[in-house]
């Protein structure tokens, strides 16, 4: 494979990802989901930023629903604004927003020290730095953060080069769960 370019690989990682078929996709998403409670466990976060799944990331909404369930762990997700996003409480109803992402409604909230991020993401480089759908999101508000998040990339699919493909802002992980 000759050196490419960061939207040539994700290109390459989205195709990779649309040959899942849906029963694996059951399967990885219950795995991984497990993964990532075996590290809520491990860490004990008060405050987690989520995500409402879409496309092609890990579904975890039944691991939403379990955290909710069971314990006291507060749960943020993104909430879309201008070309980044702020992390607003989880609470239903959720609506279809930009790219069909959903969310819930808008809550004014002060700055909130997150002690864990789960971050989809469509693949990852030689330096472990996410590759995602090309918004850049997620690195904007990773890097407004005065408090540095433990940082958890799920995929269902492990999608990665042995090049270089990102650039020095684009977020790494603490741990990456994939199948």
């Amino acid at each position: 494979m000759s050196k490419i370019n960061k939207n040539s690989f994700r290109k390459l990682c989205l195709d990779k990802l649309r040959f899942v078929s849906k029963s694996a996709k059951l399967k990885k998403n219950k795995i991984i989901c497990s993964r990532i409670l075996q590290l809520v466990k491990l860490h004990k976060p008060k405050k987690i930023l989520l995500y409402i799944p879409f496309g092609f990331e890990v579904d975890i909404r039944d691991l939403i629903n379990e955290i909710r369930r069971k314990t006291n762990i507060q749960i943020y997700v993104p909430y879309m604004v201008l070309d980044s996003f702020v992390a607003v409480k989880y609470r239903l109803p959720l609506q279809s927003k930009r790219f069909g992402i959903k969310e819930p409604k808008f809550s004014l909230q002060k700055k909130i020290k997150l002690d864990m991020m789960i971050v989809p993401i469509v693949g990852i480089d030689q330096t472990y730095r996410r590759v995602g759908f090309g918004a850049g999101m997620y690195d904007r508000f990773y890097a407004k953060l005065d408090h540095k998040p433990i940082v958890v990339f799920t995929q269902l699919k492990l999608c990665k080069t042995n090049f270089i493909v990102t650039d020095h802002y684009d977020i790494s992980p603490d741990y990456i769960i994939t199948m």
